[in-house]
């Protein structure tokens, strides 16, 4: 008797969790509960890289990412705008990789960070850096590896900061409010916002995020936010409290190791490194399912890893604030 309880709270479709607009969905295909068990790739976060590491959590993960890779080759490049923005297919884990380049003139400064899918192609996903002459963090994220202007046909949104470097706002690349046209159909749409604890920046410890997205409607589709002003964005509709439409999530708290003197996040051997900058983002009624990880594999690689609801767009921009200098405490 006291496995059924645990039994009906396995069956909740995590796919639920997302929703705000409308009935829930009608099809039933995302009921399989094994590929967001693969989600849950979790490993060890700030400090140290792990000693003992569990064979069998890692054994596992690799016969799976096998599965889950199959369908990456088929992404073509044609589509490429399309797959960005659209969130990850229920059920799959899309795993990509980030890379760092700081090389040439500025590079230190200004680094390039690429997305590739991690599969054996290496299909480029986005590129994203920051903008030089603004006053706050302002990254560009573009669909061309090349080409990172903001009036390049190949921009796809941006990611900027509030002057403190706490706050992040994520935007498609649809216009400013103020060169809106009549029915206000060209505006852009925020796709997330990230916001770190401010105490993060005076103390050696695992930060603390929130990342605030838009919910899906009825039809397994992003519900547009298009503010019209500064004051309806996704970061003052958290803070009055006002949710409608609007999901909530959070970073998976790190739990302390005595025996490595760290703090530790298990990632099933996605991540290799100890890096403040390792997180895992779940809804807080469902922590097992992981909506995205990101953490370090080598000086300047990166494994992310995301999830329905997100898309590729959302989760590089989020993974981009986390690279943010006013941030870095390691």
């Amino acid at each position: 008797a006291s496995t059924k309880p645990i039994r009906s709270e396995k069956k909740k479709n995590p796919v639920s969790l997302f929703q705000t607009g409308g009935d829930p969905p009608k099809e039933k295909k995302t009921k399989k509960k094994a590929p967001p068990k693969a989600a849950e790739s979790e490993e060890e976060t700030l400090e140290t890289p792990q000693k003992n590491s569990n064979k069998k959590g890692k054994g596992k993960k690799s016969k799976k990412s096998k599965e889950e890779r199959a369908p990456s080759p088929v992404i073509e490049v044609d589509n490429l705008e399309e797959f960005v923005l659209q969130p990850a297919p229920q059920g799959v884990t899309i795993k990509c990789r980030v890379t760092r380049d700081k090389k040439g003139m500025d590079r230190g400064l200004y680094p390039t960070y690429y997305l590739h899918l991690d599969n054996d192609k290496k299909v480029f996903l986005l590129a994203g850096r920051k903008r030089k002459k603004s006053k706050t963090s302002n990254y560009l994220i573009s669909i061309d590896p090349t080409d990172l202007s903001r009036g390049g046909e190949n921009f796809i949104g941006k990611l900027r900061s509030n002057l403190m470097g706490t706050k992040f706002t994520v935007f498609d690349n649809g216009a400013n409010p103020d060169r809106a046209n009549a029915d206000w159909s060209n505006v852009r749409q925020e796709l997330s916002a990230v916001v770190y604890e401010t105490n993060v920046l005076g103390f050696k410890g695992p930060r603390k995020m929130t990342v605030i997205i838009p919910g899906m409607n009825a039809d397994n589709e992003r519900v547009p936010i298009r503010p019209r002003n500064d004051n309806d964005g996704l970061l003052m509709r958290w803070q009055n409290k006002n949710m409608d439409n609007v999901i909530e999530l959070h970073n998976k708290a790190p739990v302390w190791n005595d025996e490595t003197q760290s703090y530790v996040l298990n990632f099933h051997g996605r991540v290799t490194h100890a890096s403040v900058k390792n997180f895992q983002i779940v809804h807080s009624s469902d922590p097992d399912y992981i909506v995205m990880q990101f953490g370090r594999v080598a000086d300047d690689a990166f494994t992310m890893d995301y999830n329905y609801p997100l898309c590729a767009v959302q989760a590089f921009a989020i993974a981009l604030s986390s690279f943010d200098g006013k941030l870095a405490c390691e």
